[in-house]
């Protein structure tokens, strides 16, 4: 199976509980397709850089998944169907990095470990 790093963005009106909900949703069609989600930051609500459906702001979060790709592109598609999410973003990774992203680690923390490796991240032909 392949990993995968995944972040969504659902809409500002939704309550923490209402998002969770329907990241359930998508996370159960994951494990029907014997995938399993090792990773899940909730990076709360954060603003957009631009409006996006009349959206200022949106509820982040993301998913390291290991999966097959049929999971993948099945948990698109629905994603792509729901009106609730903003914007999604899955990109094929080498491995998944345990420590916390640098959204959930402390400023002042991040400043000292600049030191980031793009080596987790494999290129990908996008068709």
């Amino acid at each position: 199976m392949a990993l995968y790093e995944s972040v969504i963005i659902g809409r500002q009106d939704l309550t923490p509980g209402q998002f969770e909900t329907l990241l359930e949703k998508f996370i159960t069609v994951i494990e029907s397709f014997k995938g399993e989600i090792k990773k899940r930051e909730n990076w709360g609500i954060r603003n957009l850089a631009y409006k996006i459906n009349k959206n200022r702001k949106g509820h982040y979060m993301l998913l390291n998944i290991d999966g097959p790709p049929e999971a993948i592109q099945e948990y698109e598609r629905l994603m792509r169907l729901d009106e609730d999410i903003v914007r999604f973003l899955t990109i094929k990774i080498k491995s998944i990095d345990e420590k916390p992203s640098p959204l959930m680690v402390n400023k002042s923390e991040r400043l000292n470990n600049e030191t980031v490796t793009d080596e987790k991240y494999q290129e990908t032909n996008i068709t």
